[in-house]
């Protein structure tokens, strides 16, 4: 199986804070990677580094076939490849639902309205939300919200999509709609990299998870890793909570 994401050794610091230590990881084309670990462990930064959000100061990363630790990446080739939603939905208030998707495809794909409009409407099916296009972002819970979010991003069609902490701001029922959308993205074979604090939904869906801890990689397995934890770490930190 190739590797679709390559991760090696890379370090990064904001200032006197070295934040990401030696981290290595791979991810395979069509799996489901949840990363886990306390705040301040990298995982957020790590994932902002594979789309050149953030800088590395050392080590190699290529996504895609793309070397986005390269000077001269070109990212609008790269955040083509690869789509990112946040715990904020960076929704514009002032387009609809249907605007929001349609803006990136027509700016960045330079597509026709007409062919933007009806990708949008595929992907807002896609999410459960074919019937909200004409809404403002105002109208839409949160767990709405993100939806759109994702569906923005899956319209683009990229081969690798990241979530960085999506649900953390939702109360638990909107928690659910959203993760039973990047549940089913799953089971269509979208490549995912996830970094969570949803531990159930990591156990039951994730083919892999990555426990961070101090700006390291420090327990790589399946599922069954958060029922009999190697390290005394990882046990703590599930002992904890989070």
């Amino acid at each position: 199986m190739s590797a679709i994401v390559k991760v090696d050794d890379i370090h990064k610091s904001f200032g006197s804070n070295h934040v990401l230590k030696g981290v290595s990881f791979e991810v395979n084309k069509g799996e489901m990677i949840a990363v886990i670990g306390a705040s301040g462990s990298g995982k957020s930064t790590a994932l902002r580094c594979l789309d050149r959000l953030e800088t590395i100061d050392q080590g190699q990363i290529e996504v895609c076939g793309i070397r986005v630790d390269d000077p001269k990446v070109d990212l609008h080739l790269l955040r083509r490849e690869v789509g990112i939603v946040f715990q904020s939905y960076n929704l514009f208030p002032h387009l609809t639902v249907e605007e929001n998707i349609v803006l990136a495809l027509r700016h960045v794909k330079k597509l026709a309205r007409d062919e933007a409009r009806r990708i949008a409407m595929n992907v807002l099916e896609q999410v459960g939300l074919g019937q909200k296009a004409d809404a403002y972002p105002e109208q839409l819970s949160g767990g709405q919200q993100q939806r759109v979010a994702i569906a923005r991003s899956l319209a683009m069609s990229p081969k690798v999509m990241l979530f960085d902490e999506v649900t953390s701001a939702l109360d638990p029922q909107l928690t659910g709609e959203v993760l039973r959308v990047m549940e089913d993205l799953a089971a269509d074979g979208m490549t995912m990299l996830l970094v969570t604090h949803e531990m159930a939904f990591a156990k039951r869906v994730a083919d892999r998870i990555i426990y961070m801890h101090q700006g390291k990689v420090w327990e790589v397995g399946d599922g069954s890793m958060l029922d009999a934890p190697r390290t005394p770490e990882l046990r703590a930190f599930l002992d904890n909570g989070l």
